[in-house]
């Protein structure tokens, strides 16, 4: 796939991601557990790479945090778990291994990166372990989502074979 189709993939998946942000959310505390990021997060890692995967994830980030849908939280949770799902499954090649990267990335060590923004940014005090739960729950809502959706594309022809052939390493 060349650079411009990856290019129109990413944005279009951060459209789409930004769009639904509006309405598909649940409010969990300080933080807000949206799936949907999760979900194109494991999309873009296996579909289109980890530097893809990780612009798409800061472009949604951004545009949540412009239209009010999203907060400075979204960043690195969004961010180190594209990464981590791309990557993962960039050197195994396996869906599920996306999936996890999205919910360690996001679920654990976004998490983590999470705690000092609330503190020195936002002068809000928060329990370290207190993102970690919904910051997991959200990220492997999404991943399964990701996963299953990801699952139909390797069985069904009709995405003209984006799957099998660019992002499973077969020409």
């Amino acid at each position: 796939m060349d650079k411009t189709r990856k290019l129109t993939y990413t944005a279009i998946i951060a459209a789409i991601t930004t769009i639904c942000s509006s309405f598909v959310y649940i409010p969990l505390g300080f933080a807000k557990v949206f799936p949907i990021q999760h979900f194109a997060n494991v999309l873009s890692a296996v579909l289109l790479g980890p530097w893809y995967a990780v612009l798409q994830a800061l472009l949604t980030s951004t545009l949540r945090n412009m239209m009010g849908t999203g907060s400075l939280f979204a960043y690195p949770g969004s961010v180190i778990g594209a990464l981590l799902a791309a990557l993962l499954f960039s050197k195994t090649k396996k869906i599920e291994y996306a999936a996890l990267g999205e919910v360690i990335g996001t679920g654990i060590l976004g998490a983590m990166a999470t705690y000092p923004i609330a503190i020195l940014f936002l002068g809000q005090e928060a329990a370290l372990f207190g993102f970690i739960p919904a910051f997991t729950m959200s990220s492997f809502v999404g991943a399964l989502m990701g996963y299953g959706l990801l699952k139909v594309m390797l069985k069904n022809k009709a995405f003209g074979g984006i799957l099998t052939h660019v992002s499973m390493g077969k020409k």
